[in-house]
């Protein structure tokens, strides 16, 4: 892979944002007077604006730290390498970086036995856990702006978090292409198997007791030349593997006759790009861990959420490098934080406990970088739009990695 070229661009040539999967490429930043935030230009997108205002354009001069007292890099890394170090069961989490920095991660974590869950665990597993079980049909962003004549949204109108998605998709550019939003009964499970019964012709469409909303859904979709199913993983309760295969299921039915595919969108923060450099590098993805016993893939187990209320790890290494959020959990354990040089981290609450923070750059703003789009098959180069004085997570990484072997006498 060639390196994406890290010059800094001017204040209005074309960016890609970083903070949001869908990782749109039209848009512009003014770099305004020194201390000012970013401003987006070509885009009224809130999530978009609210990211840029925690940057300014300048270089930062925020430090590192280790037990809340500043020091130098060299000093935190060295810090960060005895934590590591001593520990026998480190979890890295978090992990809102892009590829360099995933890779960076993946060799750190062989080399410790770490175990990485991303702050988007849950959501993600939901989708991860269905593919595995079951399979499924995927789109991407243009398949469905050039062929797709019907958008079902199966998790609410997902503009609320996408607020350029539905651009994205051509909805009001063509008219052929129509968007419906799924008339929910009962439950999500319920309404879902019942609308995948309904297409496949296992209940009759003139029963009473299905609602009208629902069967004329279902003619829709049968009737629709490429329909595509939209869901947030990060909008389905327990469970919600059941529902992306109730949905997969229907695409499935469609396909026999028509064509049909599913848009899942989530992944933010650097979790589908982590996900998809693990899955490279390993084989596995996410939620796995270089054991005693070779490479584990353990998707219940493995969540950090679990792992830290259960007491079954003793070290947090986590990485936030696209904001001030998401924020590493108050846990009572020694850790390592990566992240921008806004985010609040306190220091140790236990007097047994360490606690490093390095500030990092962030990709598409002060360092170049690529992450996967949220559909998965493509890879969006970032460039950096000025220099902040910070180092990447990969750098980062790659320094405490050559720490951790010096404090180990140069054994990997």
């Amino acid at each position: 892979m060639n390196e994406v070229d890290a010059t800094p661009q001017a204040g209005n040539a074309p960016w890609t944002c970083p903070f949001c999967p869908l990782l749109c490429d039209s848009f512009g930043v003014d770099i305004g007077p020194p201390g000012a935030p970013l401003a987006l230009t070509g885009s009224d997108c809130p999530r978009a604006r609210g990211a840029l205002a925690h940057f300014s354009g300048e270089p930062v001069a925020a430090r590192p730290q280790v037990d809340g007292r500043e020091g130098d890099i060299d000093s935190a890394l060295a810090a960060a390498a005895s934590l590591l170090a001593r520990s026998r069961q480190p979890l890295f989490g978090g992990l809102g970086t892009d590829v360099a920095g995933a890779r960076a991660l993946y060799a750190l974590a062989c080399d410790t036995g770490a175990i990485c869950d991303p702050a988007e665990g849950r959501s993600l597993m939901r989708s991860l856990r269905a593919l595995q079980d079951r399979g499924g049909f995927s789109t991407t962003l243009a398949e469905v702006r050039t062929r797709a004549d019907l958008i079902v949204c199966m998790t609410e109108m997902p503009d609320a978090h996408y607020p350029e998605f539905f651009r994205r998709c051509g909805v009001g550019e063509r008219e052929d292409l129509q968007v419906e939003d799924l008339p929910v009964h009962g439950d999500l499970f319920d309404t879902v198997a019942l609308l995948a019964a309904l297409v496949a012709g296992r209940i009759g469409t003139h029963e009473s007791r299905v609602p009208a909303e629902l069967v004329a859904l279902s003619l829709r979709l049968r009737e629709a030349r490429y329909a595509v199913l939209v869901y947030e993983p990060g909008r389905l309760p327990a469970q919600g593997a059941l529902i992306i295969e109730g949905i997969q299921r229907i695409v499935a039915t469609l396909n026999r006759s028509t064509r049909a595919a599913s848009l899942s969108l989530g992944g933010g923060d650097g979790a589908a790009t982590v996900n998809q450099v693990f899955a490279w590098l390993s084989g596995l993805p996410l939620r796995s861990r270089a054991g005693p016993s070779g490479l584990e893939h353990e998707p219940l187990c493995f969540d950090a959420e679990r792992l830290l209320a259960d007491g079954a790890v003793d070290m947090l290494l986590w990485v936030s490098s696209f904001g001030p959020e998401p924020a590493p959990p108050p846990a009572e354990l020694p850790r390592i934080v990566l992240g921008h040089p806004g985010m609040r981290v306190p220091a140790a609450i236990a007097s047994n406990a360490g606690s490093v923070f390095i500030p990092v750059s962030t990709p598409g703003i002060g360092a170049a970088g690529h992450l996967f789009r949220t559909d998965g098959s493509v890879l969006m180069p970032l460039r950096a739009l000025y220099d902040d004085g910070l180092p990447s997570v990969g750098e980062v990484l790659l320094r405490l990695r050559q720490a951790l072997h010096a404090s180990r006498g140069g054994k990997q």
